[in-house]
């Protein structure tokens, strides 16, 4: 908990309190004093730190409050839209090149690392097609 709290206070100095303040509709010195771990009194609500996360564009105490219950975050790209008909064709033939990867290591009834590697790419293109799937459904 610790680090999640300095994490947001290090994230609100390193940004400017002022202009990020300013931005988020409270006075900086408010903003200090509810950032600051080492203040009794500091009572940061989840709006306040949504706030800071998306105009302060710091993203480490999310980073820390992640680290905080044993996971990672990664950024993950935007995928661009296409039309409806084509992202359902690209990753309907995305999951049929995982099932062939899959098929030609089961040949032989032995999976290689080289095989294995394969199927994990495939299978990374076919969350990449499903992510340009999801957003091509919501521009429709």
């Amino acid at each position: 908990m610790d680090e999640f709290l300095k994490a947001i206070h290090d994230a609100v100095i390193d940004v400017g309190a002022k202009e990020l303040a300013r931005n988020m509709g409270v006075s900086h010195v408010a903003l200090l004093q509810r950032a600051n771990p080492n203040n009794d009194a500091h009572r940061l609500n989840v709006e306040q730190l949504f706030q800071i996360l998306l105009h302060g564009g710091d993203m480490r105490p999310l980073h820390a409050l992640a680290a905080e219950f044993g996971f990672e975050l990664a950024a993950k790209d935007k995928a661009e839209p296409k039309s409806l008909a084509a992202a359902l064709l690209h990753m309907t033939k995305e999951v049929a090149d995982v099932t062939r990867a899959v098929a030609d290591a089961l040949d032989d009834g032995h999976v290689s690392q080289t095989e294995e590697a394969m199927i994990s790419r495939e299978i990374g293109h076919v969350r990449e097609s499903l992510n340009v799937l999801e957003e091509s459904v919501k521009a429709a």
